[in-house]
């Protein structure tokens, strides 16, 4: 059936951007083992060499082993969920995720939320009232953010709201002087830090949704069934919202689908500006840190939300639109 090849195109693209991403990841330049070992042999006084064999034989890697044996028993590790070692931090990739994962869900699933209602709401009025001022101005703001880059957004609002103004905390997920748990106050300070990230990511995605669902207002506008209402002597209220609202955002929910996929791996630049301790910033480090251990694990996530998301919305839509229906 259709549903079983999607889930199997699925397990394959997974598959092979995996194999992609160890054969990228083992032939990238750079040697962290040997940063490591210069620390070692700076600290314990010992011969670089020395150092070097510690460090291999501390983190169980071997690079003289063939390349195909190594892949093998990574992606035996990896079939059991294990996402790999962080060779600076030497702990697992799988603990630095359950860290850092609640943080950029949280913040992004919010900011996509309110871009994308807002977006809709936007784009649905100009879509109808396309003569008027609003639709030269939020077409205008849509080409602005488009063409600013997510960092700019980010330093400009942490310059102004919280260097300057001193209105937002600069860094940081929560206060370090407050008990993580469910209490008020560190609700409250998790909410007051995650403010300026939340607000970047809104203000650089409201203009696109507005445009898309602009797009596909106007093409339902279009319909022989919108005429039909408007003979019928409906209200114009009630065929934006029950005839065009609910058609025209069907297509949408394919982006927002990818867009929570794909939000792992687009956090990197707005986390590292606010130093908030997400999958991005996580990222970032590894990058700096030519941590290629933990590097591989955050792409493998990436790459298995972004795949996931698809086959989901794949699945969902015929359910959503009837009048689609998966093949047998």
């Amino acid at each position: 059936m259709r549903w079983l090849r999607r889930v199997l195109l699925a397990l394959f693209t997974i598959w092979l951007v995996a194999t992609l991403t160890f054969v990228v990841v083992e032939q990238a330049p750079g040697d962290i083992f040997y940063l490591m070992a210069q620390e070692i042999a700076q600290a314990r006084g010992v011969s670089i060499e020395v150092a070097y064999a510690q460090v291999r034989s501390m983190v169980g890697y071997d690079p003289t082993r063939p390349l195909l044996q190594r892949y093998l028993e990574w992606m035996g590790e990896l079939l059991q969920g294990n996402l790999g070692f962080s060779y600076f931090y030497r702990i697992s990739v799988n603990q630095i995720l359950f860290q850092a994962l609640p943080w950029t869900v949280f913040v992004l699933s919010a900011a996509l939320l309110l871009s994308f209602t807002i977006g809709v709401l936007l784009g649905l009025v100009i879509a109808v009232r396309r003569r008027t001022w609003l639709d030269p101005l939020i077409t205008g703001y849509a080409s602005l953010t488009d063409a600013t880059p997510d960092y700019l957004t980010a330093l400009l609002l942490l310059i102004l709201l919280a260097l300057q103004l001193k209105w937002f905390p600069s860094k940081g997920a929560y206060d370090s002087s407050l008990t993580p748990g469910f209490n008020l106050p560190f609700l409250l300070s998790v909410l007051h830090h995650a403010a300026l990230p939340i607000t970047a990511y809104t203000l650089e995605n409201i203009g696109a949704w507005a445009l898309a669902m602009k797009g596909s207002a106007v093409s339902v506008l279009g319909e022989d069934f919108i005429a039909f209402a408007r003979a019928r002597g409906l209200r114009e209220s009630r065929i934006l919202t029950h005839y065009v609202g609910r058609n025209a955002i069907l297509p949408m929910v394919t982006g927002l689908a990818l867009a929570f996929g794909g939000m792992f791996g687009g956090s990197v630049l707005i986390e590292t500006v606010f130093h908030y301790p997400g999958i991005g910033w996580f990222f970032k480090f590894a990058l700096d840190h030519r941590d290629y251990g933990m590097m591989r694990g955050l792409l493998i996530l990436t790459t298995v939300a972004i795949v996931m998301a698809n086959l989901i919305t794949d699945l969902i839509y015929p359910l959503l639109d009837p009048r689609i229906r998966m093949e047998d």
